[in-house]
């Protein structure tokens, strides 16, 4: 058997079965995507459940503690009012930086999707530019 034949009798040459075997490599990449995201998104809401559930079981354990204990709970007007009016602008800052991260996730994907259209270009200039160096370097047969 030759170097170009493969397994199956088919005589191809090297680039031939580069060519299929990166067709057969993202193939299987491109299904496990879905399976990833899947897994991703699964983890990220079992972990935001989990740290909630914590979060509420402290609350209420403190407050059952300050209860039993006699401590008095109450906050003045003013204090409630810095403590809405700072979770308020934590929320809102923490919706600019979701806002900012989604656009910059989005940007990246059409920069990512703007090279991907134009690499077809890319690899005709290279073979001009390919063929203008083999023809300076060629000889001519007259």
């Amino acid at each position: 058997m030759s170097k170009n034949e493969t397994t199956t009798g088919n005589t191809k040459d090297v680039f031939s079965v580069y060519q299929e075997n990166v067709d057969k490599l993202f193939t299987g990449i491109k299904q496990s995507v879905p399976q990833y995201h899947q897994s991703i998104t699964n983890v990220q809401q079992e972990y935001l459940q989990a740290y909630e559930n914590i979060v509420d079981s402290t609350i209420t354990l403190q407050k059952e503690y300050a209860k039993k204990a006699g401590v008095a709970t109450n906050i003045p007007e003013a204090t409630l009012k810095v403590i809405r009016d700072t979770t308020e602008e934590f929320v809102k800052a923490a919706s600019i930086q979701n806002q900012v991260a989604l656009a910059t996730i989005d940007a990246t994907q059409q920069n990512i999707k703007t090279f991907n259209d134009n690499a077809k270009s890319f690899a005709d200039l290279n073979r001009n530019i390919l063929q203008s160096w083999i023809t300076a370097f060629t000889t001519k047969n007259n």
